[in-house]
Formats: C-alpha cells, sequence, structure tokens
C-alpha cells in the first residue's frame, strides 16, 4: 500500500505548480495568493466546510457545488474560483490544504523568498510581523515571508519553521521540557 502523506504532497504539489502556472502566464500570481489565503482563513473559521473538504462521503457534484456558493459568496472569482471547482470535480479537496501551502512555497521561491510557519498563540500585530520578518532575514539570508496559523494551545511565544529548521519558543513546550525534569530528579 502507497504511503498516504507521500501520495497527498504530489497530488498537491502538482496542483500547487499548475495553478502557479497558470498564475504567472496570466500576470495573477500575487492575487492568486490572496484569494487562496482567503479561502484558507474560510477553513480555518468553519468546523463544517473543513468537513466537507476533508470527508470522502461527499460526491464530486456536492462537493463542487458547495466550495463553489462559498467561493462566490467570499468573492473568489476567476482562476482561484475555476480551479477550486477543478479540484473538487476531480475528488482531490481533500489536499486542498497542501496545495494552499505548496502555492506559497512556489510563488515565494519565484519571488526570491523563504517561507516560514509561524505558529502563534495569538494574532501578530504588524509590527511584530515586521520585526520577526526582519529577524528570519538575518538568519537566513532572504526575505521571508510567513504564514502564520493561531493555535491558543501553545500558551505563549512562537513555534517558527524554515525548511527543515524549527525553533519552538512556545510556553507549552517550556513547561513540558520543566515536567521532565521535575520528574527526573523527584
Amino acid at each position: 500500500m502507497a504511503d498516504t502523506s507521500q501520495l497527498i504532497s504530489g497530488v498537491a504539489e502538482r496542483y500547487a505548480s499548475s495553478l502557479f502556472e497558470l498564475a504567472l502566464e496570466s500576470g495573477s500570481v500575487d492575487k492568486v495568493a490572496a484569494d487562496l489565503d482567503r479561502f484558507q482563513a474560510l477553513l480555518d473559521e468553519s468546523e463544517d466546510l473543513r468537513r466537507l473538504v476533508a470527508s470522502p462521503v461527499f460526491s464530486a457534484d456536492e462537493q463542487r457545488n458547495a466550495v463553489s456558493a462559498v467561493a462566490d459568496r467570499a468573492g473568489i472569482t476567476g482562476l482561484v474560483g475555476n480551479f477550486l471547482k477543478v479540484v473538487a470535480g476531480n475528488r482531490r479537496l481533500f489536499a486542498l490544504p497542501g496545495m494552499i501551502r505548496g502555492y506559497r512555497e512556489i510563488a515565494a521561491a519565484h519571488r526570491g523568498e523563504v517561507t516560514a510557519e509561524v505558529t502563534s498563540a495569538h494574532a501578530l500585530s504588524a509590527a511584530q510581523e515586521i520585526e520577526l520578518k526582519s529577524a528570519l532575514k538575518g538568519v537566513t539570508g532572504k526575505d521571508v515571508a510567513i504564514a502564520v496559523t493561531i493555535d491558543p494551545s501553545i500558551l505563549g511565544g512562537l513555534i517558527v519553521k524554515v525548511g527543515s529548521r524549527q525553533i519552538d519558543t512556545s510556553l507549552r513546550t517550556k513547561l513540558s521540557t520543566l515536567k521532565l525534569a521535575l520528574k527526573e530528579v523527584g
């Protein structure tokens, strides 16, 4: 049996690179990225939408109609609207979050940027994002695009992933480390 994580990654990467090529041809790389970010925000906010995307129970027509309605209501039309319909019609919605991540990475590489995945306990202010980008640029030597995910369970601090490197300054991790250290002492 095939490793499904590789399958999802391969499917997501192929769709993301195809979408990027179309966006590049039409000169709408940034607009496509903004539309994908808006759809990702909708996914992050709605448990029902995540269920629709992940569940194999819904038919291709049901998924296509639902995603089309959500995209139209959110004002996501054109290339991304059509892309979402094709993905739903091909029964590949389960890989959509990976496609969005893949597109961001390809677009960032095209601009000469590195993408950093940042997990924070709360939303970052514009000043904090600028400061974080500056700090990461100093470490990587390249411009850095950040994709922020909010996860209140980390309690505080940040988890930053750039390429294969991860820096975890979350309060949850520090507390876990302290708990382990106390168990070893006692």
